[in-house]
């Protein structure tokens, strides 16, 4: 399991994961903060970008915020290798 700092952009015209503010992983979804709709969003773009299923990625702080702390299960070292070249990638 991993754990890290996701910077969300709710509403963005395009969907995507990559790139760091201030330290954080972003992530844009097209939903706008309404009713959990970006939160769920932005699950389903993490587990897709990380390669597992949405039921292993979990919000653990800032369900109301733009900065969140998610945590993701599987292989370690697999998922740590996937978030620094998610974190490396410049958008």
């Amino acid at each position: 399991m991993i754990r890290f700092d996701v910077h969300v952009h709710p509403g963005s015209k395009v969907a995507r994961v990559g790139g760091l503010y201030s330290g954080a992983l972003v992530v844009r979804v097209r939903e706008r903060a309404v009713d959990g709709a970006a939160n769920e969003a932005v699950r389903e773009a993490l587990a897709a970008a990380f390669g597992v299923s949405a039921r292993h990625v979990e919000c653990l702080r800032g369900r109301r915020h733009r900065h969140k702390h998610f945590s993701i299960e599987g292989d370690e070292a697999t998922l740590s290798a996937t978030l620094e070249l998610l974190r490396s990638q410049i958008h």
